[in-house]
């Protein structure tokens, strides 16, 4: 069968890296033709633009905006070395149509498939400008083709309110929906919309999988910290760790109390120091998820931006909700994981998961 997907696939950022290989491989892996839709909008291309402005308050006057630019400039020089690493993974890792730069363009041109999926990741999320986008609810498929998400996520608990009539309308439009978090279900109920919570697509290919694709296997004494916010409380967490275990920090960002930091890291990068390590920190929510693949004792910080349902949803379904630590909690308080009983549930996931797929499927042979 002829697949493709959509979702924010090149962004640089890890987790959108890898879980945009993971959905697409799984399939291949049961002998489909698929390949992601390459949709690249202006909005989406913003990282590593030297003449992106960023933030809508100074696009505007003209003086205000090459000021802004060349204030930027330093710091995007210096973090342009980055993209090389992310590039490579999406050459390599990611087999992806002709590139398309609007919903108009794939209205007008549309990759042909008999299966659209939609997923995974923030997709949905009306914070962003990828959740007002008509193209990520497979607005562009044509007539008689089947539309379907895969774990799309909201990442919030409500629709941005003057989007909610606009959204509910392109959901329901679609044939089969499925979302990434369990809360999302009620987000969906008062849409009047049907779905079912499925895993991320990360977790549909085995711990084995992701591996083979480690740059380096051999275990350190490490602390792997991933914060998006320069958050002070998981730089005290991440001092006390380091303080319990002798062990060294390495940051997948610079900060000013890492031992080391990851410069120029891509997802394959990510990957290899979450399975080195021996603790794993951080405030996203693959982070967390590769953690449970690799095994890996981990904790969990909120992020400051109002996006912490995912992780928080991930950590009640396996049981680990002590997890994630606020700024009251004693670590000494956390209890050991039972790995054989967090394997259990996941396991249990997945199959649902592998089993919606395989409805996707047996509905367009039908």
């Amino acid at each position: 069968m002829i697949i493709r997907t959509i979702t924010c696939h090149d962004v640089y950022n890890v987790g959108a890296s890898l879980q945009a290989y993971a959905l697409p491989e799984y399939l291949r892996q049961q002998g489909h033709d698929v390949k992601i839709i390459d949709y690249k909008p202006d909005y989406l291309s913003k990282k590593y633009n030297f003449k992106a402005v960023d933030n809508p308050r100074y696009e505007h006057p003209f003086f205000v905006r090459w000021l802004y630019l060349i204030l930027k400039f330093p710091k995007r020089l210096y973090e342009y070395p980055g993209k090389k690493n992310f590039d490579r993974f999406r050459e390599h890792y990611l087999c992806l149509t002709k590139k398309y730069h609007s919903l108009e363009e794939l209205e007008k041109d549309p990759p042909m498939a008999d299966l659209y999926i939609a997923g995974s990741d923030q997709i949905w999320n009306t914070m962003f400008q990828n959740g007002k986008d008509g193209a990520f609810y497979l607005a562009f498929a044509p007539e008689g083709t089947t539309r379907a998400s895969y774990a799309a996520s909201f990442a919030t608990e409500v629709v941005v309110p003057e989007w909610e009539v606009q959204v509910g309308n392109w959901l329901r439009k679609m044939d089969f929906i499925s979302v990434r978090e369990k809360s999302s279900l009620k987000l969906l109920e008062r849409l009047e919309v049907k779905g079912q919570a499925v895993l991320d697509p990360v977790f549909l290919l085995p711990a084995s999988h992701w591996k083979q694709m480690v740059l380096h296997t051999e275990e350190l004494n490490n602390i792997f910290v991933y914060d998006f916010d320069k958050n002070e409380f998981v730089k005290k967490i991440s001092l006390k760790v380091k303080e319990q275990l002798d062990a060294n920090v390495t940051s997948f960002f610079k900060t000013d109390y890492a031992d080391s930091y990851m410069k120029n890291a891509g997802p394959l990068e990510f990957l290899t120091m979450i399975y080195q390590s021996k603790v794993v920190i951080s405030n996203s929510f693959h982070a967390t998820v590769f953690s449970l693949i690799f095994h890996k004792e981990f904790y969990v910080i909120k992020r400051n931006e109002d996006i912490n349902i995912r992780m928080m949803d991930l950590l009640k379904l396996v049981g680990l909700e002590d997890r994630l630590i606020e700024k009251d909690k004693d670590l000494d308080t956390v209890l050991p994981i039972n790995w054989e009983k967090v394997d259990v549930i996941i396991q249990g996931e997945r199959e649902c998961s592998m089993q919606y797929l395989a409805e996707l499927i047996k509905n367009e042979n039908s």
